[in-house]
């Protein structure tokens, strides 16, 4: 199953380790990843894959959560299919 990460917060060192890092502790694959900084925004969407993840998708969600909070950062995870429909015109 396949999903969509987004990550905004200001910029700072470190947001993309981070993310990537705590993926990783859940051996969760990242598909694509675009970043950007507007205005010293940063800006995150990766696509991952969490069919070998070792935890469900809500722990997932709550290890981003946790992750958002410490770092100031706002991190959603959805499904890359509700995703999708969200953001079809």
């Amino acid at each position: 199953m396949h999903a969509i990460v987004s990550v905004v917060g200001q910029d700072r060192v470190g947001i993309i380790a981070a993310v990537c890092n705590r993926l990783a502790q859940y051996n969760v694959n990242i598909l694509d990843i675009s970043q950007t900084i507007l205005q010293g925004a940063f800006t995150m969407v990766m696509a991952v894959d969490v069919s070998a993840a070792t935890a469900t998708y809500a722990e997932l969600g709550n290890a981003l959560s946790e992750l958002a909070r410490e770092m100031g950062l706002s991190i959603r995870i959805q499904r890359e299919e509700i995703f999708d429909a969200m953001h079809r015109i």
